[in-house]
């Protein structure tokens, strides 16, 4: 979905990986450009310190957008990203198209909604932009080092996955692991979900993509091995025998700032290809 928004005075938000020195000119360059066209700003290094804020301005690669994305979406904070990293999907800009970035954000500009997911283990909470990941924990006691999961969509079994584990992604991480674990690519238009296995042990488990206003509950037996939980790649948690386990579509999404030539098919086709080398 695509909302047009028209410039009014703003706040933005500039953040940069504290760890990411190498692009420091990069970050320089973006808040002299910020400076000079008055746009009002503040910086940060971590997420605990983003402020009130319109839009925040993301310095990176897909994993530095990633360690925002949740708390933006929930705060209804639009995101443009400026890439500096080795990998680049989420970002609009690269490195050396600052000036453009910033000169978009004085014009009227749209932005581009992206869904995410939701997962709830007992009754914790957890949010993924990209995808969750149910992986087999690795044990020396172990007789095996595979992991059996079943899953139901609505209360109506899907399948039954030995092997790895399995992806449950949204379309923006249907270009992530998902993909590398044999996936299909989603646009991000798309109400959908991708259930993918991981290396699993029979030749008929094949991807599934679902509607996403449906609710799917995964469920594992401790007797089949240890399982561990991981949200857009950060360990979250391990799921513990018998405890419930539901996935559904948040009640927010992440916004994303679009420049005018915007184009995803473009874009996915130099990235297989940069990264095919």
């Amino acid at each position: 979905m695509y909302k047009l928004l028209y410039n009014i005075p703003m706040k933005v938000g500039v953040f940069c990986n504290k760890a990411a020195q190498r692009f420091a000119s990069v970050q320089k360059n973006l808040l002299d450009l910020l400076r000079s066209r008055g746009i009002a700003y503040e910086t940060y290094e971590t997420v605990d310190e983003i402020g009130d804020v319109e839009v925040l301005v993301v310095l990176g690669g897909d994993g530095t957008i990633l360690k925002v994305a949740i708390e933006a979406g929930k705060r209804g904070i639009d995101l443009l990203g400026i890439n500096a990293g080795n990998l680049g999907f989420l970002t609009q800009f690269e490195g050396e198209q600052t000036e453009a970035a910033v000169d978009l954000l004085l014009r009227s500009f749209e932005t581009e909604e992206r869904s995410v997911l939701e997962v709830q283990v007992g009754q914790k909470k957890y949010y993924a932009l990209n995808d969750a990941l149910f992986q087999r924990c690795y044990s020396d006691e172990a007789d095996n080092n595979v992991v059996t999961v079943a899953a139901e969509i609505d209360g109506k079994k899907v399948d039954e996955f030995v092997g790895d584990g399995i992806i449950v992604s949204t379309p923006t991480g249907s270009t992530a692991y998902s993909l590398s674990a044999g996936g299909s690519v989603l646009t991000p238009d798309l109400s959908a979900f991708i259930l993918t296995p991981v290396c699993a042990h029979s030749l008929h488990n094949r991807p599934i993509v679902y509607n996403d206003s449906h609710t799917m509950q995964v469920l594992h037996g401790g007797e089949s091995g240890g399982l561990s939980l991981y949200c857009d790649g950060r360990h979250v948690c391990d799921p513990q025998e018998g405890e419930q386990i539901f996935l559904r579509r948040a009640p927010f999404s992440v916004r994303f700032v679009k420049r005018e030539d915007s184009n995803f098919f473009d874009k996915l086709l130099f990235k297989l290809n940069k990264w095919s080398r």
